[in-house]
């Protein structure tokens, strides 16, 4: 059984003086990519597909040295639009990713809803598996809030903070979940790339 291979970027370097989709991955968040990478549970020329913001194809780029893979980059798998606001501090914008999830067909200062982010990547993938022979794997390098909004989607379950990574997961992101690629259905939750360990097939 192919599935998709969902892997949310590690943690970043926060600068308030760059956008935030030019942030890069942490020297330490890298290592944890390094990390993954180097036991070899992906297998060699896996698709890779990548948002454009740079944290998460510096993730990609991780892999596929590793993989020796193409990357795709789209970007429709970006994480939900947050342009509005720019960064915030951790308090309020703690405050408004709690508002994301609990009111989903509601904007909070002019950000992207989360049923609106849940339609965009959803049918992203949904592009990308058609023009993909479905008895092979893929690898997607994305977002941790959209990357909720994609599970929840192939689980069958209501957009929820308590899907998200942070709270079932690693804090800093740098998760994976599965989901297969013929059923499109959940094949396993959020799971810190340190403790991930394949599926059995």
């Amino acid at each position: 059984m192919s599935c998709g291979i969902y892997v949310s970027h590690p943690e970043v370097n926060i600068d308030p003086s760059i956008p935030v989709e030019q942030w890069e991955l942490s020297k330490t968040d890298r290592a944890r990519a390094l990390n993954f990478v180097a036991r070899d549970l992906l297998d060699k020329q896996i698709p890779i597909y990548s948002s454009t913001e740079q944290k998460a194809l510096d993730l990609a780029h991780i892999i596929s040295t590793k993989t020796h893979s193409q990357i795709i980059s789209r970007a429709d798998l970006g994480e939900n639009d947050r342009s509005s606001t720019g960064y915030l501090e951790q308090k309020p914008f703690e405050i408004h990713v709690k508002h994301f999830f609990a009111n989903p067909g509601e904007s909070i200062s002019g950000w992207e809803t989360a049923h609106d982010a849940q339609i965009r990547i959803v049918r992203a993938v949904k592009m990308m598996l058609e023009a993909h022979n479905c008895q092979n794997p893929i690898v997607i390098c994305g977002h941790g809030g959209v990357g909720t909004l994609l599970k929840c989607h192939m689980g069958q379950r209501s957009i929820a903070q308590s899907e998200d990574q942070r709270e079932t997961a690693h804090p800093s992101g740098g998760n994976i979940f599965a989901f297969s690629l013929a059923r499109k259905e959940l094949l396993c939750d959020w799971t810190p790339m340190e403790h991930w360990t394949g599926l059995k097939t």
